[in-house]
């Protein structure tokens, strides 16, 4: 990411973010709270179903849950402290750094980890003969989302600490987006920009479309109908939060893209200004729509709901049946 990149940055949180802050700590406040309310509900349910811990198309969904209460117990918070306060938590170098840290490399794993399962969810349903062994589902299954969390904490360790610059964090503070010291080199900024935001994003996009397609063309082979409602759920599943990530963060990468490409520093400043307050929903939306996606959840959440509805007419048979008791005593 060269200079005149850092400069978009610094005019963007300048000129049109700082009147934004009540908005953006109210909004954020509700969403986060909702939002770990709701991690909780999913991970508890996931974690305590054995078929639902132990379903192959979950596995990253629990590490995005765990990944999103972190992210939300910890940068979210930092940032409703600073914009409240308009003074970080700890007016320190250290924390600053550890801040950036967390909130640039968590959301990127997020992000790649949730590009992987778009391309697993194809092994998933259409080439399950892939994963057969025990072998074969260690490193088609279990080892890309390890692989892809270990990278990014070493890669973007290296890029926040890096000992022979300087990062300014002013315009992170005055709630922009923190562009580290190391991103001064064209090289590691354009390879952040095209393989840590553009491609994932493309990639969620393009398997998303091949499975609709896919699905369309495979469907009438899938002629046993467990089997398919199986299927289903996963797809409905998937596509559910590719739009979330399309929707929330796709802004943002392609007002990026396109900076490259020639859009003018005026435009994408402001463009940026609002694309990145539309990013960080993605973490506060994404329990809500794995509940609303998958049907064991949204069957506990209304057996939940059932079960403190019926409570309410037994007390108040109890209190008939009583009065009742004591008419009849009465009339005796």
């Amino acid at each position: 990411m060269n200079t005149s990149t850092l400069s978009l940055y610094n005019n963007a949180t300048e000129s049109t973010l700082s009147p934004g802050y009540p908005i953006r700590f109210w909004s954020y406040l509700f969403s986060n709270i909702f939002s770990l309310l709701t991690g909780f509900f999913d991970l508890y349910y996931l974690l305590s179903d054995a078929s639902l811990r132990q379903a192959l198309h979950n596995y990253v969904i629990i590490i995005l849950l765990c990944l999103g209460i972190f992210y939300e117990l910890t940068d979210i918070i930092w940032i409703l402290y600073n914009d409240h306060n308009r003074r970080p938590l700890i007016q320190a170098t250290v924390f600053y750094e550890i801040w950036t840290y967390i909130n640039y490399t968590f959301y990127s794993i997020a992000l790649e980890l949730f590009a992987w399962a778009t391309i697993e969810r194809h092994i998933l349903i259409f080439h399950q003969q892939w994963i057969a062994t025990k072998r074969r589902c260690f490193f088609l299954h279990y080892f890309p989302p390890i692989a892809i969390i270990i990278y990014y904490l070493i890669y973007l360790a290296y890029v926040h600490f890096d000992p022979f610059c300087v990062s300014d964090f002013q315009d992170f503070l005055n709630g922009g987006i923190h562009i580290p010291c190391a991103f001064y080199r064209t090289v590691l900024g354009l390879w952040d920009i095209d393989f840590h935001q553009v491609f994932p994003t493309l990639v969620i996009v393009g398997c998303s479309i091949g499975l609709i397609i896919r699905t369309i063309i495979q469907r009438q082979k899938l002629t046993h109908e467990i089997q398919w409602k199986k299927y289903r759920k996963m797809i409905v599943q998937l596509l559910s939060i590719s739009v979330l990530y399309i929707t929330c963060n796709g802004p943002w990468v392609l007002v990026i893209f396109a900076f490259q490409f020639g859009l003018s520093p005026a435009v994408t400043a402001v463009a940026l200004t609002y694309t990145g307050f539309l990013y960080y929903y993605v973490i506060f939306l994404f329990p809500m729509v794995c509940c609303l996606s998958l049907p064991e959840l949204r069957k506990k959440f209304r057996e939940k709901v059932l079960f403190c509805l019926k409570k309410k007419p037994k007390k108040q048979n109890v209190a008939l049946s009583t009065t009742k008791v004591t008419m009849a005593s009465n009339t005796k």
